[in-house]
């Protein structure tokens, strides 16, 4: 029994212990191919390489400038009703004007958002 634990706890003592991972690839495969990784460990060092199926293709075609332009025309209106804090700074601390500045900045974050 004692040859076997020492056996046991020889085979345990032999475990690499894993410090760090590393990527060592990251691969495209044909669209409906499933995705893969696969492992290796080398030193104390487990190394990740991994297959991904590329999305499936789309329409193609340009784009034209009006095209464009029509897509991105209006997009900043969503900030729009933000009005200006229309006060000038103090030259001191000012707990009422540093409040109505975080509260400006709050709605103008809640507003560019979609």
């Amino acid at each position: 029994m004692r040859s076997q634990l020492t056996g046991l706890k020889a085979l345990i003592d032999a475990i690499q212990t894993i410090t760090s991972a590393q990527v060592d690839g990251v691969n495209t495969v044909s669209p409906g191919n499933p995705a893969n990784v696969s492992l290796s460990v080398i030193g104390n060092t487990l190394h990740f390489t991994f297959d991904l199926p590329q999305g499936e293709v789309g329409p193609t075609g340009e784009v034209s400038s009006n095209d464009l332009s029509n897509a991105i025309s209006g997009t900043s209106n969503n900030c729009n009703n933000v009005s200006t804090l229309g006060q000038g700074a103090d030259g001191s601390y000012n707990q009422s004007q540093m409040q109505d500045l975080i509260n400006k900045v709050d709605e103008l974050i809640n507003a560019l958002r979609r």
